[in-house]
């Protein structure tokens, strides 16, 4: 623990005004704690995204509530600006009514990128630069890399904390301006920063993953604010047989096994969700594979044309599971087409398809079924 050159920002002077992003939970305040530690001037910036009366006592959840006062707190210890930004509406509007759409289309939508690239990544930034902050200091677990004076985007350290996936849609230029120091060192080791530093959020759980989701209700979530989402409709079979109602497509996801409510002799899986007609559609888990996945709205943290003729690499199209050998070919400047090697089961409209290069993030979009 007595290495901190991790603290050392690349490209950014001694003594310099940073902003550190915090939302109230330990790596965030350990960040900024280590900023002033390593003779950075530093203010803290919070994005409140709730209604503080109905977050403030949720466990898991983050900008609301208990965690802008903790962020306040470490603030206030260590002598730093600290603001808090309303940006309720604005992650109303940009991450909730988009996974509440998504969900209603039959799509598997990951709401954490949603919110780095549409409130944090984006108006955070912005907020930085106007304080006159030469960088957006981040809790993240990932590293910004150096290579010929070009900033990379790369796994962390610690696998097991590893946020790359959440963070593909950040752009080159977003890139250049951000700063990781957590992605160097591991989760155990930022506990231990915080112990050290007397931050009253050493013990602090982990948010969740979806933070405006309670007790991982997405149903609830979707019914709240599109009522008439639990509609009834039929359990169809591939080969056309109706098996049974359900209670709304909102309750089945692609790749779904349990939970389904119909009785079959052979093992269900739900193959497809067909929103128009509000039909849920199982068959075999040899109906799930797929090995060309399509995928739309494409950041390239490559240069391009390196895809043009198919580029080797590796794809996850869900943050925890291994990477996937794939082949990835350009189709437009904003869509791609992946070739997996080996077939894959449970591919999703709407989940995101990251692009690897070993550690480094090539980029990555999402899922659609169809060509583009």
């Amino acid at each position: 623990m007595s290495d901190k050159s991790f603290l050392k920002l690349d490209g950014i002077e001694d003594g310099a005004l940073v902003a550190v992003a915090m939302s109230g939970g330990v790596d965030s305040s350990v960040t900024a704690a280590l900023m002033v530690e390593a003779g950075y001037q530093v203010v803290g910036i919070t994005l409140q995204l709730y209604d503080q009366g109905q977050m403030s006592n949720k466990k898991g959840a983050c900008c609301a509530g208990q965690d802008i006062y903790d962020a306040r707190t470490v603030a206030d210890r260590f002598g730093f600006p600290h603001y808090v930004l309303d940006y309720e509406n604005i992650f109303r509007t940009n991450v909730i009514d988009d996974f509440v759409e998504s969900y209603l289309q039959g799509e598997t939508p990951v709401p954490c990128i949603r919110c780095n690239q549409r409130v944090k990544f984006k108006d955070l930034l912005v907020t930085a630069r106007d304080l006159g902050a030469k960088a957006l200091i981040t809790g993240h677990y990932v590293q910004r890399k150096l290579k010929n004076n070009h900033a990379e985007l790369h796994q962390a350290i610690d696998a097991t904390r590893d946020q790359s996936y959440f963070l593909f849609t950040t752009t080159q230029e977003q890139l250049d301006y951000l700063r990781f120091p957590l992605g160097g060192i591991t989760k155990a080791e930022t506990r231990t920063h915080a112990r050290r530093l007397g931050l009253s959020v050493a013990e602090k759980p982990d948010s969740q993953d979806i933070c405006f989701v309670p007790s991982g209700g997405y149903a609830s979530v979707v019914e709240k604010y599109r009522p008439g989402a639990l509609d009834p409709g039929e359990i169809i079979h591939i080969d056309g047989r109706t098996l049974g109602q359900h209670s709304g497509i909102i309750n089945f996801t692609i790749g779904q096994r349990r939970g389904i409510g119909v009785s079959s002799s052979e093992p269900l899986y739900v193959v497809n969700i067909d929103t128009q007609n509000r039909r849920v559609i199982v068959g075999p888990h040899e109906a799930l594979a797929k090995s060309i996945i399509y995928v739309q709205d494409v950041n390239w943290l490559k240069e391009a044309a390196a895809f043009k003729e198919g580029f080797q690499a590796y794809v996850k199209i869900r943050s925890t599971q291994a990477p996937l050998a794939a082949t990835i070919y350009q189709r437009s400047p904003s869509s791609a087409e992946v070739h997996l090697d080996e077939a894959e089961y449970g591919v999703s409209n709407g989940q995101a398809c990251v692009f690897f290069d070993q550690t480094r993030v090539l980029g990555g979009g999402w899922i659609t079924s169809t060509p583009l």
